[in-house]
């Protein structure tokens, strides 16, 4: 299987593999590895096993055995990790992921996540795939794979900017295998947390095998609440509707949990049959906002504080099934993959101090317009949402066999997502009961039902023309077919209303052409040129919309010119990849409030250029040191709709211009079965702006400060049994992850999504 034979490779060597695919057997001892025959990794991110330093465009691989040492469990620990990646989020598994810079805020995805070949999350633009998508825990994972975008022919819709792929273990026939590991870590101004991860792999016979594999993990909160902001009454600014806000510490932990089981039934070298089901929850009591200056975005306070009125939380439940079968004929292989997924997020959201028009708090409007007397009766309000898609999708594809001369892949792929918001409630709060407001009329309830359905047929294929010169081709023609309607009652919007179905088509058409040419062994320069593509839809006009508001929107569309060059020396010793490339983004899907309704449509284009570079260096045995950086120039190129607020040459958003990560590792023997090692790693990200509409007094995009993250580790391996001690954000650094929008916290302060402060941790494993 390809997990089982890319990754014999030992953790200490895995920033060997970001550079070009390059690693080292893994003995018991380390000094002995560093000297053996250097051995390819192979990855599937063309569909097919392939040596990472062959694939014609720029690919980052990421070893499971390395992300657990690190702790690197979730989008934000990989930032550092990835050139050219970035997350946007305030709450644990409400992140948007971004690669080259290819983000505006829209509400659909502009990177693809899958599990192994099973595509994860809405494709559409109305299911909130842009912030919900899958942050998949890293226990028991060969390998993470990203594609730098846009990668339409293969992968299709909403991988424009690129695809981030999650590649399991599978299960082995060859041995029985379970390990464990259980970890303490206390986090700065907050309280402990505490993990239990654990696998077994099971060969039934030599023909079948199971493995299963568990996680638990318990994030302490760091950020308190504090009796303070009194909400301010609209008609009386000396009274206060209620007094000030919760009192309440570490408001914001995280409790995630789930598993993987998989089987594989290899009963011949013709055929095998790989089912897995997945389940994972991230339940989280409060998002990582705190109140801030929104002059400096400096926290308000010494230590992280929220102004927090009422409960506010997020759950969030993945669910991933699929069965991957492979026949093996004498000129070709046909394989069949078959998965549905859902995934579901419940929240509430406090929106005590939230303002619904400028200048005055949604909580004093409702007071005042429904003649409610504050002083028995004090309101405010919570808002209440169920977004969830439930995806099926089956793939069939046939390729050839390895050939000197020309290897293809052709296929065909369907898939049919049922989504909804379903509902938006926003409900009135007795804040002397903290109970449901009672005798108070519906303020707003809405229901957003929507269905996306996609067929296409794809074709890939390599043309060795000499020994040394290859051509790489590809083409995806798509049809998809959307529908929505929305259900809506409540005295904010109208009252009861039903709006007629609205639909749309499209028919996009991607490609993507890659020379590459092999100077030798070691050495190889491509270049790619290729389309990608993120669906449009049908729009669900809110009451009062000018009449030339679309109906529908359509698809954004962006063409990527790229080109690199991989290179190491003969012994493996050293590595490094560099890429250049140039973005044109057209028709950029765009979001905007229409009457306080989100509306989709286009406008404007906008381009990235840059450059992206990994280098790894083993000076000498044992001592690993990698370093990988980006240069990213995102910008648009039009204003977009004054709704949207984008101005000709307004950086993209949160995308940082610099970013860099700098990994060191050394492991060396203490005796025959005794190891240790010692490592650590620094990523650098740079300023980044805020939301087109995101803007200071003087018309200036709000902008995060750059920060530098230092993370430490050190261990030893003793015999099966593994300790380690590490340390993540040592120097504490208020890393800004997000900036809200003046209004959303009292008192005018603005909120700031933050990095976790300095934690540390113990960690104890054992393998057998």
């Amino acid at each position: 299987m390809p997990s089982s034979i890319s990754f014999k490779v030992a953790s200490l060597y895995s920033g060997i593999m970001l550079a070009s695919g390059i690693g080292y057997s893994a003995t018991a001892s380390s000094v002995e590895a560093a000297s053996r025959v250097v051995e390819e990794v192979i990855v599937t991110a063309q569909k097919r096993n392939q040596a990472l330093s062959d694939i014609p465009m720029s690919v980052s691989v990421l070893g499971g055995e390395e992300l657990e040492r690190q702790q690197a469990t979730n989008f934000e620990d990989l930032v550092n990790k990835i050139p050219g990646f970035s997350v946007t989020g305030n709450t644990a598994g409400i992140s948007r992921i971004t690669l080259r810079g290819i983000n505006t805020g829209g509400v659909a995805s502009t990177v693809a996540v899958y599990v192994d070949d099973v595509p994860f999350g809405s494709s559409s633009g109305l299911a909130n795939g842009s912030i919900l998508a899958g942050d998949f825990d890293t226990f028991d994972m060969a390998r993470v794979e990203v594609l730098r975008g846009p990668q339409g022919t293969l992968y299709g819709a909403s991988s424009l900017g690129g695809v981030l792929k999650y590649v399991p273990n599978a299960p082995t026939t060859e041995r029985f295998e379970t390990r464990f590991r259980t970890t303490l870590e206390s986090v700065n101004e907050g309280g402990l947390g505490n993990a239990t991860t654990g696998v077994v792999n099971l060969p039934i016979s030599e023909h079948l095998a199971i493995r299963a594999s568990g996680f638990y993990r318990e994030d302490a909160g760091y950020i308190d609440s504090i009796g303070n902001n009194p909400i301010p009454s609209m008609t009386d600014p000396d009274a206060n509707i209620f007094e000030g806000t919760q009192v309440e510490e570490d408001i914001n932990s995280v409790e995630s949990y789930g598993g993987r089981i998989a089987a594989l039934y290899e009963p011949s070298e013709a055929f095998s049959l790989n089912v897995l089901a997945m389940l994972q929850k991230i339940d989280t009591g409060s998002s990582n906002i705190v109140d801030a200056d929104p002059a400096t975005l400096k926290p308000l306070h010494d230590s992280p504080i929220k102004s927090r009125y009422h409960d506010d939380f997020s759950n969030i439940e993945y669910q991933v099934y699929s069965a991957t079968a492979k026949w093996h004929f004498d000129a070709v292989t046909l394989e069949s993959i078959t998965s549905y997924g859902t995934f579901e997020q419940n929240y509430q959201d406090d929106l005590a101090a939230a303002e619904l028009v400028p200048g005055t708090y949604l909580s004093s409007l409702l007071t005042f317009l429904l003649e409610v007397d504050p002083a028995t009766m004090p309101l405010s309000v919570v808002q209440e949402q169920t977004t969830a898609t439930d995806k099926f999708s089956q793939e069939l594809r046939l390729l050839s066999q390895d050939n000197d001369t020309l290897e293809w892949m052709t296929g065909v792929y369907y898939t049919k997502e049922d989504s909804g918001i379903d509902p938006q409630v926003f409900t009135p709060i007795n804040t002397l009961t903290g109970e449901v407001a009672v005798g108070i009329p519906t303020v707003a309830e809405l229901t957003l039902p929507s269905t996306f359905e996609e067929m296409a047929v794809f074709a890939n294929g390599t043309w060795y023309i000499t020994p040394s010169f290859e051509l790489d081709f590809g083409a995806r023609a798509s049809r998809n077919e959307q529908s929505a309607s929305q259900v809506q009652d409540g005295f904010l919007v109208g009252g009861a209303l039903a709006y007629d179905e609205t639909n749309s088509s499209e028919s996009p058409f991607t490609y993507s052409l890659s020379p590459r040419y092999e100077f030798s062994d070691y050495t190889s320069v491509y270049a790619r040129v290729a389309t990608g593509y993120r669906p449009g839809g049908p729009n669900i006009l809110p009451p009062g919309v000018p009449a030339d508001t679309p109906r529908t929107y359509d698809s954004d569309t962006l063409t990527s010119y790229e080109i690199g060059v991989k290179t190491g020396s003969e012994d493996g010793r050293l590595a490094l990849d560099l890429t250049a490339f140039y973005l044109d983004w057209d028709d950029i899907q765009l979001y905007a409030l229409v009457n306080n309704f989100g509306v989709n449509g286009n406008g404007g284009t906008a381009v990235s250029r840059g450059f992206e570079f990994t280098a790894s260096f083993l000076p000498v045995d044992g001592l690993n040191l990698s370093l990988n950086g980006a240069y990213t120039d995102a910008y648009l190129t039009a204003d977009t709709d004054p709704l949207v607020g984008g101005l000709d040459g307004d950086p993209l958003t949160f995308v940082p211009e610099w970013s860099f990560g700098l990994n060191g590792s050394y492991e060396w023997d203490i005796s025959s079965d005794i190891a240790a090692y010692i490592g650590g790693d620094l990523g650098y990200t740079g300023e980044r702006p805020a939301g087109f509409s995101n803007r200071d007094t003087e018309g200036n995009l709000r902008i995060a400060d750059s920060y530098t993250m230092v993370n430490l580790r050190s261990g030893v391996d003793i015999g099966r049994w593994t300790i380690e001690l590490y340390g993540k954000n040592l120097g504490n650094e208020i890393g800004i992850t997000a900036i809200e929008s003046e209004g959303s916290l009292p008192n005018g302060a603005v909120g700031l999504g933050m990095l976790r402060p300095r934690t540390l941790g113990v960690s104890v494993g054992a393998q057998f």
